[in-house]
């Protein structure tokens, strides 16, 4: 299978940082942190199946998109620390990829991922498939940027995307989403980690970040007062120095 389309910038030999979107946004969604990361890091940030430049590329599981990363990683290890970080359901992919190759993640940071599952039935299923082509409307899709956070410098980069995702590849995501639970292997993981979420997040996502911070003793976990389901999007310059403090620390 072909690697997936990628944003790589900064010097080939200096410390990785891979940096993995969310459902419906794209590689785009960190153009803050790239530059921000690009001077002192090799920043990877991969467009997953179904979105945007990986369009073509179908969605298959969560679990084999794991591998994929873990594959893309390998090569660019090689004695250098990689850390990951993850926003929503690419904070689940961080998650499962750290815990599952230790060996290849020394660090992890984790925004709002939804780690206990939640009720994904066929009426939500049939919900997704009839509103989707309204997703595409430049109307009903500033809304939906709007709900998400992505500025309005970002929201012809975020209607590319939503219009180019395929139906399927959206519900399965979803549906994996949905389902995701913390990885059993959580609590060994031996790297350093970052939790953050936002305080006006659902309530069983926050819970489940500090169920994630109890497990593993050592791990920096922080609520921001204020703050919704988009935090690097929502406070760009807050999310990017506390990033950039992560992985210097």
């Amino acid at each position: 299978m072909a690697e997936l389309w990628s944003v790589r910038e900064g010097p080939d030999d200096a410390p990785v940082v891979l940096l993995l979107h969310g459902g419906g946004v794209g590689a785009w969604m960190w153009r803050h942190q790239v530059a921000a990361l690009r001077d002192r890091y090799r920043v990877i940030a991969p467009d997953l199946p179904g979105h945007d430049h990986s369009a073509a590329d179908p969605f298959t599981s969560a679990a084999d998109l794991v591998e994929r990363l873990a594959g893309l990683l390998r090569p660019l290890a090689d004695g250098r620390e990689v850390a990951v970080a993850g926003f929503s359901f690419g904070a689940q992919l961080a998650l499962a990829l750290a815990t599952a190759h230790p060996d290849l993640v020394s660090r992890v940071v984790v925004v709002s991922a939804l780690t206990e599952p939640v009720p994904f039935t066929r009426a939500s299923l049939a919900l997704v498939r009839t509103t989707a082509p309204l997703g595409r409307q430049p109307w009903f899709a500033r809304l939906q940027a709007r709900s998400m956070s992505v500025p309005d410098a970002l929201f012809d980069d975020y209607l590319r995307t939503v219009r180019a995702l395929p139906t399927a590849d959206l519900v399965a995501l979803l549906a994996e989403n949905a389902a995701f639970r913390a990885p059993t292997a959580w609590p060994d993981f031996p790297g350093r980690a970052l939790l953050l979420a936002g305080s006006r997040e659902p309530l069983a996502l926050v819970r489940g970040m500090r169920t994630l911070h109890e497990r593993l003793p050592g791990t920096e976990l922080e609520v921001v007062p204020g703050a919704g389901h988009g935090l690097p999007l929502e406070r760009p310059e807050w999310f990017t120095a506390r990033l950039l403090a992560f992985l210097s620390s």
